[in-house]
Formats: C-alpha cells, sequence, structure tokens
C-alpha cells in the first residue's frame, strides 16, 4: 500500500505502543491494559509462520484474537521463508487487523539459530525476499519490521539504513544490540543519527523508538529531544499496568484496587482460556501488581503455591487490607 496512506500517519505524536511480549501480551493482558489505560497502538505476541503454515496451526492460532478495543491491532511474526509470510499476511489481511509487523530483533536463541528475528541482521538478502513477500500478500494491510540496531555489534548506517530503504510504513528500533540482549543501557544517544538517516532515506516512514522507557514522562521527554514518532514500552508495564492512563499515578493505587485489577485479570484468562492455557502462566504477573505494599514479597509466596486458579483467587483475598 501506499506510505501516504498508512494508518501510522493518523497516530498522534507521539504516540504509545505496547511491545509484543511472548507470554505476556495475549488477548486477556492486552484488554486489562486497554480497560485502565490504553496505549495507541497494540501487538499480538510474535507468531512462527511455520507453526501457522503447519498441523502447529491450532496451537498458535489463538495469539491472533484481539477485541474491538484493542484496535489498531498490530500482527506480529516471525520466520525465514518469504513463501510462508506472503501466504500469513495474505490470511491476516482479511482479519481484521491494522497492520502486519515482521519481528526482526527477538534475541531468544533457539529462534536466532533457526536462521530467523535477529539472525536476520545477519542476512539483509533473505530480510529483503521477506519485507517484499509480506508486502504483496499484506495487500492494503502496512507492514512494518521490529528490530535492533546490530548483531554483535553496533551498525546503525549499514542495517537500520538498509531497512529504511525497504519502503516500509513503520520502523520499530530497539537500542540496544542482539549481544547485549538487556545487560545494558538503551543507546538513546544514537536516536539522532537513526533520525538523520530516517529523513534522508525514508521521511514517510513512521519511527518508533525501544527500550528502557518506563512512563509517559520519558516519553514526552524523549519526543522533545529526538522526535521520533512513536515509543514502544515493553518490560515497563510489568512494573505499572496503568503506564500508559496519564491521569494516574502506580504509586497512588490503593493495595484493594491492585488485588482487584489482578483478580480481573485471572477472571478473564479463566473465560478465555480455562482448559486450554495452564493457570500458572498468570503467576508471572504476581509482582505487577502485589508489590510496594507491606508484606507484599511474602505474599507473593503464597500465591506462588496456589495448585489451581481457584487457589490463586481464594489467596488473593485472604490479603488484610
Amino acid at each position: 500500500m501506499s506510505l501516504m496512506n498508512s494508518f501510522w500517519h493518523d497516530l498522534p505524536k507521539p504516540f504509545t505502543a505496547l511491545a509484543p511480549l511472548d507470554g505476556v501480551t495475549d488477548v486477556v493482558f492486552r484488554q486489562v491494559v486497554a480497560e485502565i489505560g490504553k496505549p495507541d497502538v497494540m501487538f499480538t505476541e510474535f507468531t512462527p509462520c511455520e507453526a501457522l503454515m503447519s498441523g502447529g496451526r491450532a496451537r498458535v492460532i489463538s495469539n491472533f484474537l484481539f477485541t474491538p478495543v484493542q484496535k489498531p491491532m498490530i500482527a506480529q511474526i516471525w520466520g525465514t521463508k518469504p513463501e510462508q509470510f506472503y501466504a500469513v499476511a495474505k490470511d491476516l489481511s482479511t482479519q481484521g487487523f491494522s497492520g502486519i509487523d515482521i519481528n526482526m530483533g527477538c534475541p531468544e536463541r533457539a529462534t536466532v539459530k533457526s536462521g530467523a528475528c535477529a539472525a536476520l541482521i545477519k542476512n539483509p538478502s533473505l530480510a529483503a525476499e521477506i519485507i517484499d513477500a509480506t508486502k504483496r500478500g499484506a495487500g492494503d494491510l502496512p507492514v512494518s519490521v521490529k528490530t535492533r540496531i546490530g548483531f554483535s555489534n553496533i551498525i546503525i548506517d549499514e542495517w537500520i539504513g538498509f531497512l529504511l530503504k525497504q519502503d516500509l510504513a513503520a520502523l520499530t528500533v530497539h537500542l540496544r544490540t542482539v549481544a547485549e540482549m538487556s545487560a545494558v543501557p538503551a543507546h538513546w544517544e544514537l536516536m539522532p543519527q537513526i533520525m538523520k538517516l530516517k529523513q534522508e532515506l525514508a521521511p514517510r516512514t513512521v519511527l518508533i523508538g525501544n527500550g528502557d522507557i518506563n512512563s509517559l514522562e520519558e516519553v514526552k521527554e524523549k519526543f522533545e529531544t529526538y522526535k521520533c514518532e512513536g515509543f514502544m514500552l515493553g518490560r515497563g508495564i510489568f512494573a505499572n499496568p496503568w503506564v500508559f492512563n496519564n491521569s494516574i499515578n502506580m504509586d497512588d493505587k490503593t493495595v484493594k484496587e491492585r488485588i482487584d485489577l489482578y483478580t480481573h485479570h485471572i477472571e478473564l484468562f479463566d473465560k478465555q482460556w480455562s482448559g486450554k492455557k495452564n493457570f500458572a502462566l498468570l503467576k508471572k504477573f504476581a509482582k505487577t501488581y502485589i508489590s510496594n505494599f507491606p508484606d507484599s514479597s511474602e505474599f507473593r509466596v503464597k500465591l506462588m503455591e496456589a495448585k489451581t486458579i481457584e487457589d490463586l483467587k481464594t489467596t488473593l483475598q485472604t490479603y488484610k487490607i
């Protein structure tokens, strides 16, 4: 599609996006976030094209569930075979999504070993084939990419410059290399160089910065400093599920409000996934909701001992507020 008509250009500036986090940002958690403070854009969990094109489809197709309130909704996919990207994008183009995003940044060892995600930083010719195939399959849907600033070393001109030449609707740049994982601060000092490249090579491609953003105040400050159009928050949602709500301070939330929100999350999960997903997935959210109040760490230990979803709900209600 023409970049002139991309929905990305209709978003406020700066806009916010919730990062696609595997095993976290499913339809249920996104619903919780949408109800208490919605970002401007949401992404699905990253989903393998190969599984979607095989007997594994039934296992992963639920990644693409979303509710109307979660739109604009971007489907994120990954893999190594252009023909699969074409077929998956063609299918997704009929599912109500606002766009399709290609994961070229996940540093997870197994995906990299397979030649997918961040491994594509070392294989630009295949990356270009994948982008082209996805755009052909996507039809009128805008195609974007999420990546990092290099594999072992920072290669802004070579890699980010290459991607900016691919006529993408949007590009999300996590400001670390693959080798750095999340062990060092994000290199926001490199954003001026990236923005200069964008203006030279692809002024209509929307640029989204990612890495170490934990509040809307930081979004505002970074927008004033760097002028990239969007900002993606990932791990910040774990520290504060209300992070996208400008009128709420996490420190002002009462213990009851935190417990009630966790309970609501559990109930939505039970309704959506009962018998399909292990309830223990909910335990990873304990620190998100149960923190920074008296005996919260000891209380989380009790929650970790829950053997069923009912145990989890019952234990939550035992906290003496």
